[in-house]
């Protein structure tokens, strides 16, 4: 009754693994659920504090500058391949899993390929529009891939089935005065929650930088998750209307205080956006593969739910103005909510286990 869930890197690769393996673990509390990552992924600080098991592997992705440092990392890979693929013949040696899920990322490449050479099932999660390295790989290899968009399907000739992105909160129960407290915010001011995902936004953050001062002297808070590696050039700019931190790992904390938001349009987000029928203003990230961001963010303003900028026409004076327009109109407010929960599948994660259980035949 073993499964092994490998995916990570960023959250959107992770917090799917972690929504799928929360849900395996309610239905099935006897058994193991055991994580596969990288020791360089958003994982490495994440799983530690989850109260599960894991691995991680010191692998780490292809670096696409021409810098000493990734050329290095580049000579690396050979060897970091070596090691990962040794450590996880033995993982699986040890637990036996009966399924692996592979979430994406580059941690999830290597397992999944072991479990196809052992002949363990496989499932695919695939978040995106446009799918994944590690998803085109092996898609035709796996049981099943669960896409989270349903044009996905005219790009793999594969078993796919459409069921939409496993989320953390299937079923949010928002509370504003808690992360009021939380974060040290007045519950009853107006408020947008600003993240560049996981990981942050350069530009994202370059741009609140500038207009941070527009939106205090309008009257609205700011919730500002800069990523961590972006923090401690920003972290000056906390105060009692601007909340500046790292990362936030407690999302439910972040959507309750939130009137609006401000992101990247990764599949995750773009989810959980809709399960908590938030109104947002989304920046596609122009470098995503298969440019699969603009198409996600382009379906969510499609329907009302959001507005989309791309970044070449992103000013802070732009920024500040679209947000101040839906946020003083309690109507819109309530127009684009309802059709962010349209876009919304929450028994998503609730149909990839039953996908997962038929299976292995539990």
């Amino acid at each position: 009754m073993n499964i092994l869930i490998a995916g990570g890197g960023t959250g959107g690769h992770l917090f799917p693994a972690l929504a799928i393996g929360n849900e395996w673990k309610k239905r099935h509390n006897d058994c193991i659920v055991h994580y596969v990552g990288s020791t360089f992924g958003i994982e490495a600080s994440l799983l530690p504090n989850q109260n599960v098991t894991y691995t991680l592997l010191p692998i780490r992705g292809l670096q696409r500058g021409l810098s000493f440092r990734s050329v290095g990392r580049n000579l690396l890979l050979p060897w970091r391949l070596f090691v990962s693929y040794y450590r996880a013949k033995r993982l699986f040696n040890r637990i036996s899993p009966l399924v692996v899920i592979g979430t994406g990322g580059y941690a999830s490449a290597l397992p999944v390929k072991i479990a196809i050479q052992k002949g363990i099932p496989v499932v695919l999660q695939e978040q995106n529009s446009f799918p994944g390295l590690t998803t085109r790989m092996f898609a035709e290899r796996a049981e099943k891939v669960c896409l989270g968009f349903e044009t996905t399907t005219n790009l793999l000739n594969t078993n796919t089935v459409f069921t939409g992105n496993p989320v953390r909160y299937s079923q949010p129960e928002g509370n504003r005065i808690l992360a009021a407290e939380t974060f040290n915010l007045n519950p009853n001011m107006p408020t947008v929650f600003l993240t560049g995902g996981s990981q942050g936004s350069a530009i994202l953050n370059h741009i609140m930088n500038i207009a941070s001062s527009l939106f205090v002297n309008a009257g609205i808070q700011v919730l500002w998750q800069t990523g961590k590696h972006h923090f401690s050039r920003y972290q000056s700019k906390d105060n009692e209307s601007i909340r500046v931190l790292p990362f936030i790992e407690d999302m439910a904390l972040a959507y309750s205080i939130s009137d609006t938001i401000i992101s990247r349009a990764g599949a995750i987000a773009l989810a959980e956006l809709a399960v908590w029928g938030k109104p947002s203003v989304l920046v596609p990230l122009h470098s995503a593969a298969g440019d699969h961001q603009r198409k996600n963010a382009e379906a969510m303003a499609t329907v009302g739910a959001s507005i989309m900028i791309e970044e070449p026409h992103l000013t802070p004076e732009k920024l500040f103005s679209l947000i101040k327009q839906i946020i003083s109109d309690k109507d819109r407010i309530s127009e684009m909510s309802k059709a962010a929960k349209s876009m919304s599948k929450p028994e998503a994660t609730s149909h990839i286990v039953d996908i997962i259980e038929e299976i292995a035949r539990v």
